[in-house]
């Protein structure tokens, strides 16, 4: 019963939850004796630390997945049909998966290959690309020029052509590639200051912290997330449970 008592008041100081009528009700050499039966008790049993540990780790992972199964309820709307974003594969498709990525993200430009592969092979599916710029000014100007490329029909094209460049993605360097893919440049650049473009870069932003997402590339397959890198073979087993399932919960 002792041990008890004190693992309970060991958690109770250590959430800063004691209370203080308690902590008034004792004297100083009681708090000493109290605190260094505390002491020698987790030290006795130091995996009750790491089974704290263990337990806060499952509760915050309970945590955040109920928080993004709430915003992919209540914000569907704009994570998966939002005029503005851009929209390849079959913009009919019967399932939906979305893309929040960057330009200069190492990890989504190897998403891209895998992206290609999945929308040859799967005629059926419909992916969102959302521009979530991480990394920099470059970042955030290249989102808004693939966003106003969609205006001149050209966003697949300078999407690509954007991750295949070599080094880092800059303004002159996105202004170089949208010029080389046929793109009115001028035409461009006035685009990317409209302001729906502004909305959404914002909107993203805030959807993804809603959703937890700590970086890029991150996938959404109807009421799944996928945070970080996945190959095509996880995408589409992830499209085959959904169809499997009667198709889009909330896509």
């Amino acid at each position: 019963m002792r041990r008890i008592i004190a693992f309970i008041a060991a958690i109770g100081f250590m959430i800063g939850t004691v209370s203080p009528v308690f902590a008034e009700g004792i004297s100083p050499a009681q708090k000493i004796e109290f605190e260094k039966l505390v002491h020698d008790y987790l030290l006795e049993h130091p995996e009750i630390l790491r089974d704290m540990s263990n337990k806060l780790e499952i509760n915050d992972k309970l945590a955040a997945d109920t928080a993004r199964n709430t915003t992919l309820t209540s914000q569907a709307k704009d994570i998966f049909h939002n005029p503005i974003d851009a929209v390849v594969g079959n913009p009919n498709g019967d399932v939906t998966i979305v893309e929040f990525m960057d330009y200069n993200c190492g990890w989504c430009k190897k998403s891209v290959t895998e992206m290609q592969s999945l929308i040859a092979k799967d005629k059926n599916v419909r992916v969102v690309m959302k521009e979530f710029p991480i990394f920099g000014d470059g970042s955030e100007y290249a989102a808004r020029a693939a966003l106003a490329s969609v205006k001149q029909g050209k966003y697949w094209e300078l999407h690509q052509a954007m991750f295949a460049s070599e080094g880092k993605i800059t303004a002159e360097v996105v202004d170089q590639i949208a010029k080389e893919h046929g793109l009115d440049v001028a035409k461009m650049k006035i685009d990317m200051k409209a302001a729906d473009i502004d909305v959404a870069i914002k909107k993203n932003q805030a959807m993804a912290q809603s959703l937890a997402l700590t970086g890029t590339p991150a996938f959404i397959v109807d009421d799944k997330l996928i945070p970080g890198y996945t190959e095509l073979a996880n995408l589409q087993s992830m499209l085959a449970t959904t169809r499997a399932a009667g198709g889009c919960k909330v896509c």
